[in-house]
C-alpha cells in the first residue's frame, strides 16, 4: 500500500493519496487546495485514480475536487448527510476570504459499513458525526483516515453548522474502540495511533 500525505491550502489541510502498489488504482482523500501538487505525485506514481473522497465538506478539504475530478475523472464521494455543506463550501470559503471554485455533484453517496476497494485494498466507510452532519473515516489494511474528527492530541471543533459535541463524543469513542495499532492519519496535523489516543488524547477525559 502506498500512502502519500501533502499538507494543502492556508489552513494546512491533510490529504492523502492512497495506491494499490500492485494495480496502481488509488483514492484521493480530502484534496483541499493545491491541485496542481496532487496531480504530480499522481503522474510521478502513474496511479489511476478511482474515488475522490471527501471526509467532510469544509471548505479547507474539498477546494481542489473539481480539478482532480477534471483531470482524473475519479467519482467523488460524501456521505448522503453532508451534502448540504457541500452545497455550501463555497459560502463558506467565502465567509472566511478565500474564493472556491463551483464544486462538481458528488457522483456518490456512502453509508456506514460502505465498503471502497482499490485492487486488493478494501476500506470500511465509518459514519462519524459530530464535527459534520456526514462527517465519515475510512477504516482498514491497519489505518484509520480521520479527517476533522480526531486529531492527534485533539478533536474536531462543533461551533461549525452541524456541528454536535454530543455525537462527537460518540464517534471518539468508537474510535477508541478500534485496535490499538491502528495508524491514526487526520486530516489536520501529524499521524498517531489509537493506542497513544486513548492515554495522551484530552478529549478522552470529556466523555
Amino acid at each position: 500500500m502506498l500512502i502519500k500525505s501533502l499538507v494543502v491550502g492556508q489552513l494546512e489541510a491533510n490529504c492523502f493519496i492512497i495506491a494499490d502498489e500492485k494495480t496502481k488504482e488509488a483514492i484521493i482523500i480530502d484534496p483541499g487546495d493545491e491541485p496542481d501538487r496532487i496531480i504530480d505525485v499522481i503522474r510521478a506514481n502513474n496511479l489511476k485514480v478511482k474515488y475522490i473522497i471527501c471526509t467532510h465538506a469544509h471548505f479547507d478539504h474539498v477546494g481542489a475536487v473539481a480539478d482532480i475530478k477534471n483531470e482524473t475523472g475519479a467519482k467523488v464521494v460524501i456521505h448522503k448527510d453532508e451534502l448540504e455543506i457541500y452545497n455550501g463550501a463555497r459560502d463558506q470559503a467565502a465567509f472566511w476570504g478565500y474564493e472556491l471554485e463551483p464544486l462538481p455533484e458528488p457522483d456518490t453517496f456512502v453509508n456506514e459499513g460502505d465498503e471502497l476497494e482499490i485492487g486488493d485494498l478494501k476500506f470500511e466507510v465509518l459514519h462519524t458525526p459530530g464535527h459534520s452532519p456526514g462527517g465519515i473515516c475510512l477504516y482498514g489494511e491497519s489505518v484509520i483516515f480521520t479527517g476533522d474528527t480526531l486529531f492527534a492530541g485533539s478533536v474536531g471543533r462543533t461551533d461549525f453548522y452541524g456541528g454536535d459535541l454530543d455525537k462527537l463524543k460518540k464517534s471518539f469513542l468508537r474510535l477508541m474502540s478500534l485496535l490499538p495499532d491502528t495508524r491514526v492519519f487526520a486530516g489536520h496535523g501529524p499521524s498517531s495511533t489509537v493506542r497513544e489516543e486513548k492515554t495522551g488524547n484530552f478529549f478522552a477525559n470529556e466523555v
